[in-house]
């Protein structure tokens, strides 16, 4: 019999695909209140960050924001870096749509150092989180700054074979010389 958790979780996902908010939505709020009960910290985060994405799609980033902060204080708790460093990412890509750079900028650095000292890191992961950053200091007019983190995660999608990233880490160095 499979977990009603999982199946909501599951379900939100699918929904989002189909673009039917409303119902992704509501499975995910369904598992966030299933996880509370259970204490299931893990999927907690997973929902939380379900519904801040949903909020999101919706043009909602202020209602984004306080189930964002929330999966980042669950994820503090786990003894799961990477999962942490993912959380915080999409917290500060939250706060770089929203125009609080500042916060945006404090995320990215922690979320790299967690990132850059974890072995498990894909280069992927770390690509995915170099980027947002490199646009950032773009945004800050740090062009040098923004040159070497485009020149890093052009190298990281290339091992990562991403053919998108490595042409958008192109375009980039191109606007950065």
């Amino acid at each position: 019999m499979a977990d009603p958790l999982n199946v909501k979780i599951n379900n939100a996902r699918v929904a989002r695909h189909e673009a039917r908010l409303d119902d992704a939505y509501e499975e995910y709020e369904n598992a966030v209140s299933l996880c509370r009960r259970d204490g299931k910290t893990g999927k907690l985060i997973v929902a939380l960050k379900g519904l801040a994405q949903i909020e999101r799609d919706r043009g909602n980033s202020d209602t984004a924001l306080p189930c964002y902060l929330e999966a980042v204080n669950v994820a503090r708790e786990l003894d799961d870096a990477l999962v942490l460093a993912h959380t915080i990412r999409h917290l500060a890509d939250l706060y770089q749509d929203i125009g609080n750079l500042d916060s945006a900028e404090s995320c990215y650095i922690e979320a790299l150092a967690i990132y850059r000292a974890d072995s498990r890191t894909s280069p992927l992961d770390l690509a995915n989180a170099i980027r947002p950053m490199a646009l950032l200091m773009e945004k800050f007019s740090r062009i040098n700054d923004a040159r070497k983190l485009w020149e890093e995660a052009g190298r990281l999608y290339t091992t990562a074979a991403v053919d998108e990233g490595i042409g958008e880490c192109q375009r980039a160095l191109k606007r950065c010389m």
